[in-house]
């Protein structure tokens, strides 16, 4: 059976700082890794538009001297004509050595992965989970703090549909000392199976705020997310939380001095773009961060070492 990556947990802790080692190590000597790929193929398979992981992950596959398939939406697929996910996979499975699969369902890339031949990446299923969005977040934070312990970090925004917030808190949970600060509307708080099985069966701590201008002095890390249009059953109440928490220069006065803002991106208007010329904003280190570690791991699921 092929290695699959569905959710942050199936990559135990040591993994993850190998990946971690092996992205640091690309970005510093590149050339060692430009043909490691040579004649494989990367399928991107996404049934739910995207722009920065799609983008990344062929970059990365190109990188690795690798070539790239597949299609951006689902209207470009024969899932329009009543094809089966299962059939689109185990189809795509004869031409690709590796799959990265977007879907607006959650649990697709499980149900996906028992149809396929290659190994699997969930690039994001619905409100679950973004395994390699998280990858990226832990590479980010670890450059920025060099360690993924010891620190306060808030999650502001859409804890509820927010799946980079799920897969980060479930992979933060492994790593000691950390504290959490939930900072969300009543409508969008993180789901209660997540805060049981992630943080309170570990005794890990957390509170829940409404206000980010209360929180943010106690800070190392603020990951702020969107509010999300496209997890809302009804207009009205997407319209009227929207615009809950928008981070502004005025806002972050009182934050400290070595704060690190991130950002799974894309932004509307959560991030005032004033904020980019602040040093604590990391979140455009992310995107780039994003092809470095995706490379790791495509070469990890392979077997491939350079």
């Amino acid at each position: 059976m092929p290695r699959n990556v569905l959710d942050i947990i199936d990559l135990s802790v040591g993994e993850i700082d190998r990946l971690i080692a092996t992205a640091e190590d690309i970005e510093a000597n590149p050339e060692k890794y430009q043909d490691v790929c040579r004649n494989r193929q990367l399928a991107t398979l996404f049934f739910e538009p995207s722009t920065r992981t799609r983008l990344s992950f062929e970059s990365a596959m190109l990188a690795l001297g690798g070539s790239v398939l597949g299609f951006s939406e689902a209207s470009s697929s024969s899932t329009t004509k009543g094809e089966t996910v299962g059939d689109t996979i185990h189809t795509v499975s004869c031409y690709a050595d590796i799959i990265a699969m977007r879907h607006p369902k959650e649990g697709a890339a499980y149900a996906a992965s028992q149809f396929s031949e290659v190994p699997i990446i969930n690039a994001g299923d619905g409100g679950h989970n973004h395994p390699t969005q998280t990858l990226t977040d832990l590479l980010t934070i670890y450059r920025e703090k060099r360690r993924l312990s010891g620190f306060t970090i808030g999650l502001c925004g859409d804890l509820k549909f927010g799946r980079t917030v799920h897969s980060l808190v479930n992979a933060l949970s492994r790593y000691e000392d950390i504290r959490y600060v939930l900072i969300s509307p009543e409508e969008l708080k993180l789901p209660r199976y997540i805060k049981e099985q992630a943080l309170k069966a570990q005794g890990i701590p957390y509170t829940q705020v409404s206000s980010l201008e209360d929180a943010i002095s106690e800070l190392d890390i603020l990951y702020m997310t969107r509010v999300q249009k496209e997890r809302f059953f009804n207009e009205e109440e997407y319209l009227r939380l929207k615009d809950s928490y928008i981070l502004t220069p005025e806002r972050l006065a009182k934050a400290k001095s070595d704060l690190s803002i991130l950002h799974p991106l894309p932004r509307v208007n959560e991030i005032s773009v004033e904020v980019d010329r602040d040093p604590r904003a990391a979140y455009w280190k992310q995107v780039k961060n994003g092809k470095l570690i995706r490379m790791a791991l495509i070469m990890y699921l392979l077997n491939i070492q350079a």
